[in-house]
């Protein structure tokens, strides 16, 4: 069996075109649009519709319009754009979307490699979120990584200088803190990625997993799942807030910039929003990656790429519209506007000059070597969007940290995955 680097490999050298630059509009092509989810980064989608739309209009001919979309609204639009095959031409998708709108969205491997030839080749592990049956249906631009982000000061208060290497060391810091007044807030409830963010990675640094990469064995009930729920209940009961069963992913930024909490799991966005209206807080404000346990190292995989719906007009023009936005002219400071909140998935901006702005940001960059989709190693299908959107795991543990047996709460995360995932 060829692995994933020899598939790409090949698909460089043999489906690679050559680049052509975009040509002045045909008469029948006057526009497109680009639907996109809001940033949490403003100057992301500012630079997009000042600064890169003009440009491709003054070149092209072509006006490129900019739809946001509100965060955790873009499923929904794209479910729409997909299903009435009308709307904008350019889509924005996340994490394994294209696996889920394979039939509605055009084959982009000819971008995708020549964008790999160009500034890459892509990360390995991308692969897995973009390409169905052999076929990129997305070009990937970034992910949002979820760390940890934590106050140094506060810290330092009970002898830690640096960020803690494995679960049982921050466990051990977060009792210290509680102490002091200066609990954690780790995410329990249903919101869409603080929870995901670090209960998957948890899981995975004890040995567990949710299904084995045939899409069919269910895992979760195993001694290493066991340990890792053991782990999460003296986690909640002996460092957090008792409301964070409750939380969804905007309680852990107003804690934070309260001064409720000294630790908790995010992207990137609290330095960020910290830095404009919280100064203070952003100097005594750091990220560590996270803790490892007994097997190992992870991170949640949130990669956002850009698609063309199969309704396109013109694919043609779409296609030389994300020619254009790959470019490193483009992309790069689209990049930079972002403030490293997309950490690009291309080898060739490993050492991109964004990293250099503040090294808060490198833990987000290293963060990529260690991190896998949601369900991983399972297939990254339907089944797994269906275990994440009935939160299987995230109810498993924030049950346990209820006061439910660990016993009870696997087998009933193990009798919901054998259904999702058809297990005989």
């Amino acid at each position: 069996m060829s692995t994933r680097r020899e598939f790409l490999t090949t698909a460089l050298v043999g489906g690679a075109a050559a680049a052509v630059a975009p040509r002045r509009a045909s008469a029948a092509v006057k526009s497109m649009t680009v639907v996109h989810e809001s940033s949490f980064i403003k100057g992301f989608d500012d630079f997009f519709v000042k600064t890169l739309s003009p440009e491709y209009e003054k070149l092209t001919g072509i006006k490129v319009g900019y739809e946001p979309v509100s965060v955790g609204s873009m499923l929904t639009r794209l479910t729409t754009i997909v299903e009435t095959k009308a709307g904008p031409e350019i889509v924005h998708t996340g994490v394994n979307w294209p696996h889920l709108f394979d039939q509605g969205l055009l084959d982009v491997t000819d971008v995708a490699n020549e964008v790999g030839k160009k500034i890459g080749p892509w990360h390995d592990n991308i692969l897995d979120a973009v390409v169905v049956n052999k076929k990129w249906k997305a070009v990937p631009w970034g992910n949002i990584g979820q760390l940890e982000c934590y106050r140094t000061d506060w810290f330092k208060e009970v002898g830690v200088t640096k960020f803690p290497d494995t679960w049982e060391d921050l466990l051990t810091v977060g009792r210290m803190l509680k102490k002091k007044g200066h609990p954690f807030g780790f995410e329990l409830g249903h919101g869409f990625g603080d929870n995901h963010g670090w209960m998957y990675p948890l899981l995975w640094s004890y040995g567990g997993r949710e299904v084995d990469k045939d899409g069919k064995t269910v895992l979760i009930d195993s001694d290493e799942t066991a340990k890792a729920v053991d782990f999460c209940r003296r986690f909640y009961q002996e460092t957090m807030l008792e409301d964070v069963l409750g939380w969804t992913d905007v309680n852990n930024n107003k804690a934070f910039f309260g001064e409720q909490i000294s630790c908790t799991n995010n992207a990137m966005s609290i330095l960020i929003v910290a830095k404009r209206d919280f100064p203070d807080i952003a100097k005594v404000t750091d990220h560590g990656l996270n803790p490892q346990g007994p097997k190992g190292r992870y991170h949640l995989y949130n990669p956002q790429s850009h698609a063309i719906a199969s309704h396109a007009p013109d694919p043609a023009a779409a296609k030389a519209f994300l020619r254009w936005l790959y470019d490193d002219k483009q992309l790069s400071r689209w990049l930079v506007a972002g403030d490293a909140y997309y950490a690009p998935f291309l080898t060739g901006y490993d050492n991109h000059p964004m990293w250099n702005a503040d090294p808060k940001y490198m833990p987000f960059k290293e963060s990529l070597k260690t991190s896998r989709l949601h369900g991983w190693p399972g297939p990254p299908g339907h089944a797994m969007s269906e275990s994440v959107a009935k939160y299987v795991l995230c109810d498993m543990f924030a049950k346990a940290c209820r006061g439910d047996s660990t016993k009870d709460v696997i087998t009933t995360a193990a009798a919901q995955l054998k259904q999702i995932y058809k297990a005989k």
